[in-house]
């Protein structure tokens, strides 16, 4: 019965999840002596959930809905967002409101400036957008002074960083945020998980005929998982890498629908296991869509050059130990109830025909571009 409710509870759970790419919002300020501009780009649908955009309900936020509720997004917008000079306030005044579209739907664009009473020799900016909505949500920031940018990451746990003019870039400090991000980018990644797990799932056991039976040894079942996953790994760190510095961009629909479908090739290969035999392969072929749908963060904050491959080394670090514990907690648990007879139909093949399920609503909602909501 436990079993069965956590199964559903996964069904609807990742129904409703956008893998890879859940709530963000970009802010991009450029300080010049006391003036500072911005650029705060904000998920529609996320303000439509806040605030009510879509006021004739036919799921299609237009440029002059938007401007028909300009008021209350400046408001919304404004009261979340603070910045200080010294401790003193520079009132932010909203300037123009547009539509932009990013790699997982529209976003409103709200053009900003402030004016410090002093120049800034200590900037501190506060973040507070969604959070008391969404924990999730994630603020990703570039500020720009002269020639020197600095980047951070606002979550509930870290709403105010502050920036000083004097102070040298600490790039660790830069790192680990990153890192911390990666992490956090896969545990909500669920399309990631489930692939994974689909790959997991089969691990302590071996296809024999035309049944699965498990494996006597965790030695061997270990090994497996180090070259499946060790193959995934590799794989969507080549093309994390390469997206993230340029040298291959793909259209995000094209990406996040063959996710999808990689997700239920997996999982459909545990009930119907055509390439048993080759799974490393198969790992490794997908793993190559799969950076690239997980380098959209990075892509979307447009950092400069010289920043690409510190953030890139954090990200793809916190990638792998976020994947790292998931993979430690999973396997030592499929190969306890492998040995139990009702693993193959309870959780190998039903919870893989679940996994295929979900995939399939995925690959529809993305081809087609639908934004479906169950809750």
């Amino acid at each position: 019965m436990k079993l069965t409710l956590l199964t559903l509870s996964l069904v609807f759970w990742s129904l409703n999840a956008q893998a890879h790419k859940l709530s963000d919002g970009f802010l991009a300020l450029q300080v010049e002596g006391k003036h500072i501009a911005g650029q705060w780009d904000i998920a529609l649908h996320d303000l439509d959930h806040a605030i009510k955009l879509d006021l004739d309900n036919d799921g299609n936020i237009t440029l002059e809905e938007l401007h028909n509720r300009q008021n209350a997004v400046n408001t919304y917008a404004i009261t979340r967002l603070s910045i200080t000079a010294e401790k003193q306030a520079c009132p932010l005044l909203p300037t123009d409101l547009l539509i932009n579209a990013h790699s997982d739907g529209n976003y409103a664009v709200l053009k900003l400036q402030a004016d410090c009473p002093i120049e800034p020799t200590i900037l501190t900016i506060g973040y507070r957008l969604f959070f008391d909505l969404d924990p999730l949500h994630r603020g990703l920031l570039k500020l720009q002074r002269g020639e020197r940018t600095d980047s951070t990451i606002f979550s509930p746990a870290n709403n105010s960083v502050e920036f000083t003019q004097s102070k040298p870039r600490n790039p660790w400090e830069e790192l680990r945020n990153f890192a911390l991000e990666g992490i956090w980018h896969i545990w909500i990644g669920y399309d990631h998980i489930l692939f994974l797990l689909s790959l997991l799932l089969p691990a302590a056991m071996v296809h024999i005929g035309q049944n699965w039976q498990a494996r006597l040894s965790f030695k061997v079942s270990f090994w497996d998982v180090f070259k499946v996953v060790g193959a995934f790994t590799l794989a969507h760190s080549i093309t994390l890498s390469l997206a993230v510095l340029g040298y291959v961009s793909l259209p995000s629909r094209l990406v996040e629908s063959a996710i999808a479908a990689s997700v239920a090739i997996a999982a459909l290969n545990n009930i119907f296991p055509v390439f048993s035999k080759c799974r490393t392969l198969l790992a490794f072929s997908f793993g190559l869509i799969h950076g690239l749908g997980i380098a959209s963060v990075l892509l979307e904050m447009e950092l400069p050059t010289s920043q690409r491959l510190l953030s890139l080394v954090g990200f793809n670090v916190g990638v792998e130990a976020g994947q790292l514990a998931i993979v430690s907690v999973a396997l030592p648990l499929i190969t306890y109830f492998s040995q139990y007879r009702f693993y193959t139909p309870l959780i190998l093949k039903s919870g893989s025909a679940c996994i295929t399920g979900i995939a399939l609503f995925w690959l529809v909602e993305r081809s087609f571009d639908l934004q479906i909501d169950f809750f």
